[in-house]
C-alpha cells in the first residue's frame, strides 16, 4: 500500500488517524490516495471515530478530510439540492447535530448542515428543476417563462461563487415557496458521512445515520456531556479500540488560548473548585480574553446566552434580562432571543412539521424574535446558523417566571413551533454551539462542584466548566456574583442582515 499523500501538514496523532481513515475510505472503493474511486462493495460499511478535547484538531482533520474525498472526485451533497442519481456516483456529506455546529463549522470552510436537512429533502418545482440541473452542470440553459437573461446570469453567478440553488434562485426573484413543493425523508442511501459533534448524538439519530451511511466518521469530544439520558455514555464509547482514532496532541493557536489552558487543566484530578477558580483570576490578570467579572453584561446576553448549570438560575437570569430592556410582560419585543422547544404539532401536519425541521426549527435551534406575523399566533423569526434563516411560523411562547409553576404565555397559536427565553441557557443546550463572547455563571459551577456529583468518573463540575469555556472563540467572562449591568441600548434586530462569507476549504486549527 502506497503511503499517503502529504496534503496537510499533520502531527503523529492525526497522521495515524488520516491513514486510518484512508483505509476505511479505500475499503469502500474511494482512494483519496491516487484520488480514484470504484463502485462500492456489499458488507464494506464502517463507524470510525476521531476523539480528541478541544484544540487536538479536529476541526482540521475534518476540513482535509473533506478536501480530500471532494479532489477524488466524490460528489458533496447539498441539503438545497440534489441531482439525478448515477450509478458512478459516490457521495460525502458533512454533519452536526444543531444549526448553529454546522455554523461554526461553515464559517470555517468546512460546508455542513445539519442532520434534519439530509434525512429530509427537497421536492423541486420540475419546471424550476430545470434551473438547478443547468446550474450543477446536468442540463443544458432552460428558458422559464417570467426570467429574464439577466436573472438567469445572476443566477448562475451566484451559484459560481457560492454554490447554492437556493440563493441562487433567490438572486433570480424566486422565494423558496415558488420552487420547493415540500420535503420527502430521504430514501436513497449515500456513501459517507462526517459526523461533527458526535458527542451529542443519541441513539436514535445514530441509528438513522448508519441506515443512510454505509461509512460514518464521527468527530467528538469525550470530556463533553453526554446527551441526557444515556447516562454519560456517548454513541462512540461503544465502538472497538481499532475504531476509535485519538488525538492527543494539543495544537495551539499561534497566539496561544488562555481559555484552552484553562480547559485542559480540568483534566487534572487534583484540582479544585477553588483551584480553578484561582487560576482564572490569574489568567484575567494577564490576558483581556479572559475576564473574572462580578456581573453578567444584559447587552451580550441578546446574541449570546449566559451559560448555567441549574434551571432556577436560567429564569432568574431572563426575568432580569426581560426587565433591564423594558419588555413588557404581554409581547416579545423584536430582537429577544429564542430557543425552540420543540414542534407541537398533529401527525395530520407532519409535512408541514418535515418542512419547519428542514427550515432549522428542531430543538434547541437559536432563533431571534423579529416580530410578529400577518396571521393571528405567527412570528417573524430569524433562525441563527441556518442556511435560509428568514421565515414566519405559528408559534407558542412560554416565558418561565421566578417562583411560578407554569410559564406564561404572552400569545399562541393553537399549534406550531414551542419556544422558551433565549438570554440564558443551560450548559447543555449549549453544546455544539459557539460564540466570540461567552459568559459563564461561575455560581452554578460552583454548586455543582458542592453536589459532589460525577458523570462517567469525572466531576460533573468539571465537565460542566470544560464545556462552558470551551463555547468561547475569542472572549471568556467567568461571573461571580448575581449581579446584572444596565443595557448600553435597546434590544436591536439591525445586527442580523451581514452577509455570511462564502465557504473555502483551507485547512485551518480548532
Amino acid at each position: 500500500m502506497s503511503a499517503p499523500a502529504p496534503a496537510p501538514t499533520l502531527s503523529p496523532d492525526q497522521a495515524d488517524a488520516w491513514d486510518a481513515l484512508a483505509e476505511t475510505f479505500g475499503a469502500a472503493g474511494i482512494d483519496i490516495i491516487a484520488e480514484e474511486l470504484h463502485p462500492p462493495e456489499s458488507g464494506k460499511g464502517r463507524v470510525m471515530a476521531v476523539i480528541g478535547k478541544a484544540g487536538s484538531g479536529k476541526t482540521l482533520m475534518l476540513s482535509q478530510i473533506t478536501k480530500a474525498l471532494l479532489d477524488a472526485g466524490v460528489e458533496l451533497i447539498s441539503p438545497d439540492y440534489e441531482g439525478k442519481k448515477r450509478k458512478d456516483r459516490r457521495s460525502v456529506a458533512i454533519l452536526a447535530p444543531t444549526n448553529k455546529a454546522a455554523f461554526v463549522l461553515r464559517m470555517r470552510g468546512v460546508p455542513a448542515t445539519t442532520i434534519h436537512r439530509i434525512l429530509y429533502t427537497p421536492v423541486y418545482d420540475p419546471e424550476y428543476e430545470k434551473i438547478a440541473e443547468w446550474l450543477t452542470g446536468q442540463g443544458d440553459r432552460p428558458v422559464i417563462e417570467g426570467l429574464t437573461d439577466l436573472a438567469m446570469d445572476k443566477a448562475k453567478a451566484f451559484f459560481d461563487q457560492h454554490a447554492s440553488i437556493p440563493g441562487a434562485l433567490a438572486t433570480a426573484g424566486l422565494r423558496g415557496s415558488d420552487f420547493i413543493r415540500g420535503w420527502k425523508r430521504r430514501e436513497d442511501g449515500l456513501d459517507v458521512g462526517l459526523i461533527d459533534e458526535a458527542s451529542m448524538l443519541d441513539e436514535k439519530q445514530f441509528e438513522d445515520l448508519r441506515e443512510i451511511f454505509p461509512v460514518l466518521v464521527l468527530f467528538g469530544d469525550p470530556a463533553q456531556l453526554a446527551p441526557v439520558g444515556q447516562s454519560g455514555e456517548m454513541v462512540f464509547d461503544r465502538l472497538a479500540p481499532a475504531q476509535r482514532l485519538m488525538l492527543s496532541r494539543i495544537h495551539r493557536q499561534a497566539d496561544d488560548s488562555p481559555i484552552l489552558d484553562l480547559a485542559h487543566a480540568l483534566a487534572d484530578d487534583r484540582l479544585t473548585f477553588e483551584d480553578f477558580e484561582s487560576m482564572i483570576r490569574a489568567a484575567a490578570r494577564k490576558d483581556d480574553r479572559v475576564v473574572w467579572a462580578e456581573r453578567v453584561e444584559s447587552d451580550l446576553m441578546a446574541r449570546s446566552p449566559v451559560l448555567v448549570w441549574r434551571n432556577a438560575t436560567r429564569i432568574r437570569l431572563i426575568h432580569a434580562f426581560r426587565t433591564a430592556f423594558g419588555a413588557p410582560g404581554d409581547a416579545l419585543l423584536p430582537g429577544e432571543p429564542l430557543i425552540c422547544d420543540g414542534l407541537e404539532l398533529p401527525l395530520k401536519h407532519r409535512k408541514k412539521r418535515i418542512d419547519l425541521e428542514a427550515r432549522g426549527l428542531i430543538k434547541g435551534a437559536q432563533v431571534v424574535y423579529l416580530g410578529p406575523g400577518r396571521k393571528p399566533g405567527f412570528s417573524r423569526l430569524h433562525v441563527i446558523g441556518a442556511e435560509d434563516p428568514r421565515l414566519s411560523a405559528a408559534s407558542i411562547v412560554k416565558i418561565e417566571m421566578p417562583d411560578e409553576a407554569e410559564p406564561f404565555i404572552p400569545y399562541a397559536a393553537r399549534m406550531g413551533a414551542a419556544f422558551l427565553h433565549g438570554a440564558a441557557v443551560t450548559i447543555h443546550k449549549a453544546q455544539g454551539s459557539q460564540w466570540p463572547e461567552v459568559q459563564v455563571f461561575g455560581p452554578d459551577i460552583a454548586a455543582a462542584a458542592w453536589s459532589n456529583r460525577n458523570e462517567a468518573g469525572i466531576a460533573l463540575w468539571k465537565r460542566l466548566a470544560y464545556v462552558a469555556i470551551t463555547r468561547a472563540q475569542e472572549r471568556l467572562m467567568w461571573v461571580t456574583k448575581a449581579r446584572l449591568a444596565r443595557p448600553a441600548g435597546p434590544l436591536t434586530t439591525e445586527d442580523l442582515a451581514a452577509p455570511v462569507a462564502p465557504l473555502a476549504l483551507d485547512g485551518q486549527e480548532e
